[in-house]
């Protein structure tokens, strides 16, 4: 296809909290809307697909309409392409910080950028968490495990913040983008 765009769909809400949505009938509400080539990866509410929409908004707010409808609450996306994807993996945002049993690296995709003055890191007063960086559709968060326990890394932003967000583990990121590729 000519013209297209391959989307990975970051869903929130999505198998936590008792709302259960398997991946077939996931990816066949996807495919409900048109796209092209719907895929998914792991339980965690992760979709590929394709399309030649070019207005990213519209397309994600189809989306989010069309799956509250069908599972009767409200499934925020974050929609980014294989390629913003890949430049975050690549651009190797946790150079330096070494993982261990208390420490988790942790990307949250936003629907909205972050207020543009927060300066880098920002920490929490706990220290159980901090921002080490952030581009518009993503902070890139550090965990710090507590008790074998963490904070929620969606929760973290300023009350300024008016986005909402859905977090992967980066290592987890790494093998989305991988499958994606895949297609």
């Amino acid at each position: 296809m000519t013209g297209t765009t391959t989307y990975i769909a970051f869903l929130r809400a999505v198998n936590v909290g008792g709302r259960t949505v398997k991946m077939e009938p996931l990816r066949a509400l996807f495919a409900e809307l048109g796209l092209d080539d719907v895929r998914s990866y792991i339980q965690s509410g992760n979709v590929f697909f394709s399309t030649d929409e070019t207005d990213r908004a519209a397309l994600t707010v189809r989306i989010e309409q069309h799956l509250e409808q069908a599972l009767g609450y409200a499934v925020p996306v974050m929609l980014r392409t294989v390629e913003e994807v890949a430049e975050l993996v690549e651009s190797d945002p946790f150079a330096g910080i070494e993982v261990t049993p208390e420490v988790r690296l942790c990307v949250v995709f936003l629907s909205e950028p972050l207020p543009a003055d927060l300066e880098f890191p920002v920490r929490s007063p706990k220290g159980d968490w901090e921002i080490v960086s952030a581009t518009p559709g993503a902070a890139c968060t550090v965990l710090h495990l507590r008790d074998g326990r963490t904070v929620n890394p969606a929760t973290m932003f300023p009350k300024s913040y008016r986005g909402q967000g859905t977090s992967r583990f980066f290592h987890t990121v790494v093998k989305i983008l991988a499958a994606a590729r895949k297609g």
